[in-house]
């Protein structure tokens, strides 16, 4: 009897184990659907990356496609800066918040309905049709001195307004600042 209960719970664990992947990766094909995958960035990286952003304490900070949130959570942490983080996947921003900190807010949205209009500092990394898109978006919204750093990809029309650029393969960082 006690094999049986036994045999039955790791069935039980295995059925969970199994859903809870499936779930997962429904919800990173959902991602991937919505313009973007998602692909963490390492934390030695991100450290580098908010290093070089001159990061003000107090300051807004928002994350577009914030994925598991390190970056804007780092950010927080190390900086004091006050964060926002935008994902579609409901998945990853519940993850997210069991992850964050006060200084945080972490929202499932689209990143085209996101208000940027506050922001001190932008960071994304996203493909480069959707970095494309976004551009027209930030050129309205963002106030003149944001920062905005794309990890991986250029925005292209921008080069006169790029500042600095971490030259690291495989993916580059642009450091932008809106005029």
């Amino acid at each position: 009897m006690v094999i049986l209960i036994l045999y039955l719970l790791a069935v039980l664990l295995l059925l969970i184990f199994l859903i809870f992947m499936s779930i997962y990766t429904l919800s990173l094909i959902y991602s991937s659907l919505k313009g973007s995958p998602y692909v963490a960035t390492r934390s030695r990286r991100v450290e580098e990356i908010l290093g070089s952003a001159d990061l003000k304490k107090g300051k807004l900070f928002i994350e577009l496609g914030s994925g598991d949130g390190r970056v804007v959570r780092m950010a927080a942490k190390k900086y004091g800066i006050k964060g926002i983080g935008v994902d579609v996947n409901p998945l990853l921003i519940f993850w997210s918040k069991i992850l964050g900190k006060k200084n945080i807010d972490f929202r499932t949205e689209n990143i085209f309905t996101a208000d940027l209009s506050k922001a001190d500092y932008v960071y994304i990394f996203l493909m480069p049709k959707l970095i494309e898109e976004l551009a027209k978006k930030m050129d309205r919204e963002l106030k003149k001195g944001a920062v905005v750093i794309s990890h991986g990809f250029p925005v292209k029309g921008w080069e006169k307004q790029l500042f600095r650029k971490l030259d690291v393969v495989p993916f580059p960082t642009y450091f932008y600042k809106i005029k």
